[in-house]
């Protein structure tokens, strides 16, 4: 699409491309081509560098089911779809880690943690105590004792408060409550009200990553059990389409079964 755009007045002379040509767009001719999904967002993609041709894509959803196995463009259209979707996994992982607790914070943390058990176990021998002192007549050392029993527990909600101050407030964002979005990767606060949530539900963004994760999981269901096509098609600097795409060491179909986790696996919740 981006060569036609800037292609000369003479473009409109040039033969047409056919449908297996490495040059054309093949997730244009499937589906939806992942640059078609994010135009003027944060994660625009810019042009695409292969050709989208409506006259391809009609003969292509005009074709019968033997002919589209022949051609298996599906798989060229997951190939696509998993490189965006690992993209946006690897940033979404990156996120998470930016609002975890820092070393001091998770210091602090296991001190409370450490004082809120010992303080509940000295709660809960000093109450047996009493009890046995009672039962001996002790009433002066168990009233003693109790009253000790009083200050542990007040010390012991005093260290809850700080432990769910800290938990609160913990991370580089914590005073905002952040959280990630693990469809899209975009930060999310736990205090927008239902109209901010709901411009980001069903912002541009994310409502392409949520397509592009549920049309992933949805073609590795069709496409099991089924060999991508054998082809011996270059792969240039516009990047042509070739076997050596669909697995292996460059990462593509078949490489981590699932976009590194897509739709399935992070979509299953608001977050």
């Amino acid at each position: 699409m981006g060569e036609q755009l800037l292609a000369g007045p003479g473009a409109s002379r040039a033969p047409q491309l056919s449908i297996t040509d490495p040059k054309v767009c093949r997730s244009y001719l499937v589906g939806t081509c992942p640059h078609d999904l994010f135009t003027n967002t944060k994660q625009d993609l810019g042009l695409c560098p292969k050709t989208h041709s409506e006259a391809l894509k009609s003969e292509y959803e005009n074709a019968d089911d033997q002919q589209k196995r022949k051609w298996g463009f599906e798989f060229d259209y997951m190939r696509d779809m998993q490189k965006y979707i690992d993209d946006c996994n690897r940033r979404i992982d990156s996120a998470q880690r930016r609002l975890e607790k820092t070393p001091d914070e998770i210091r602090q943390t296991n001190a409370l943690l450490k004082q809120i058990g010992e303080l509940s176990r000295n709660i809960e021998d000093g109450l047996v105590e009493i009890q046995i002192l009672g039962e001996l007549g002790s009433v002066n050392t168990a009233v003693t004792e109790y009253f000790r029993i009083r200050q542990q527990k007040q010390l012991k909600e005093d260290r809850e408060r700080e432990l769910k101050a800290l938990s609160d407030t913990s991370g580089p964002s914590g005073h905002q409550k952040l959280q990630v979005c693990d469809v899209c990767g975009a930060y999310l606060s736990r205090l927008d009200n239902d109209r901010r949530l709901a411009d980001h539900f069903f912002g541009k963004m994310h409502l392409g990553y949520a397509q592009m994760r549920k049309t992933y999981q949805q073609l590795q269901k069709d496409l099991q059990g089924r060999q991508p096509p054998i082809r011996d098609e270059p792969s240039g600097p516009r990047g042509g389409y070739d076997d050596r795409d669909y697995g292996g060491r460059s990462g593509g179909y078949g490489r981590r079964g699932g976009g590194g986790g897509g739709f399935g696996r992070r979509g299953g919740g608001r977050w």
